[in-house]
């Protein structure tokens, strides 16, 4: 309670993370700047042209040369364009950023499958449980899995590594308070405020990013207690093996965080990593908490759908746990 700017720093940057990754970055792909360059204009070129005009993820730019759509890329003033030759179609994208040529040139194909060619079967597509394919889905059960491996983890290492620098760590182990005691009155503070923190996350996921809600959702809260253990525990443990905040900090950073963002599928998929990546992301915590809270919060599953994941992240709890309690009575 005496380190109030720590707390209001703990609090207010996931808050500000969530909402950043919730509403300013986006994996949809808006204003797609075309062009067209046709042989000879038609009712069928015509059609497609007033269908991209008329889509709001595009930025119709009109009709071109053939010639002119390489210096239209190459200045930026175009991102795809339409060729048409003898009634048919190829598209030309930018590529110099992937994700967006390869999300713009599959809006502008399924818009010329659907206008300049006619079709003898209706196709209806439905997507399940993210019909606006909204990013922030994909995207808050990461951000909690990163939030509260930074917030436990490193803050509790750090925490109690810097008692260990100024001595204050010494004397509390040669008072007659037990070791066990001395663990719980340093996790418990952190596991409060890790707590509170949730219920802040979950409130914003729920009635500002508008997520779906149900009694399925109420699973989530107990997924989450249990990583926050174990957050914890690895914290814990990280204290026992360093001696300074810096080296906490660093090993934190280095072991956790960067497998959380690069192995735990928040933002790449695992099944496109090679195979020997897929095996060590089975040992990164955040993996399992972030898949079994995208089930959970996202399809409205119960926990009884994703009991793997929750075994695992219970195994992992009472093995880091017991880890670093022996650890830390080694040490004393």
């Amino acid at each position: 309670m005496r380190d109030w700017r720590t707390v209001v720093i703990v609090l207010v940057m996931p808050v500000i993370l969530l909402l950043l990754f919730g509403f300013a970055i986006s994996m949809e792909v808006n204003d797609v700047r075309v062009v067209m360059a046709v042989d000879a204009h038609s009712d069928s070129s015509r059609r497609l042209a007033a269908a991209i005009d008329a889509n709001p993820c595009f930025i119709f730019s009109g009709l071109v040369n053939e010639q002119q759509i390489e210096p239209l890329m190459r200045g930026g003033r175009a991102d795809v364009a339409l060729v048409g030759r003898n009634g048919r179609w190829q598209i030309i994208a930018d590529a110099s950023n992937p994700v967006i040529a390869r999300s713009a040139a599959a809006y502008v194909s399924s818009v010329v499958t659907e206008t300049a060619s006619p079709q003898t079967l209706e196709v209806t597509v439905h997507t399940l449980y993210n019909p606006s394919l909204r990013s922030a889905y994909n995207f808050v059960p990461g951000i909690l899995g990163m939030i509260f491996i930074l917030v436990c983890a490193i803050m509790t290492s750090v925490s109690i590594v810097s008692e260990k620098e100024s001595g204050t760590m010494d004397m509390l182990l040669v008072s007659p308070a037990r070791p066990g005691l001395i663990i719980l009155g340093k996790l418990i503070p952190y596991f409060i405020l890790s707590c509170v923190l949730l219920a802040l996350m979950l409130a914003i996921s729920y009635i500002v990013l508008g997520l779906p809600f149900s009694a399925e959702s109420l699973g989530s809260i107990i997924l989450s207690l249990i990583y926050i253990v174990l957050s914890l525990s690895i914290g814990l443990l990280v204290s026992t093996l360093v001696a300074t905040q810096l080296s906490a900090l660093i090993v934190s950073a280095m072991l956790f965080m960067i497998p959380v963002i690069m192995l735990s599928g928040m933002i790449f998929p695992i099944d496109n990593m090679p195979q020997p990546l897929q095996w060590i992301s089975t040992i990164v915590p955040a993996r399992w908490y972030i898949e079994a809270m995208r089930r959970v919060m996202i399809q409205q599953l119960p926990l009884a759908a994703v009991w793997r994941e929750l075994a695992m992240l219970g195994a992992m709890t009472l093995v880091l746990l017991s880890l670093a309690i022996t650890k830390f009575r080694s040490r004393q």
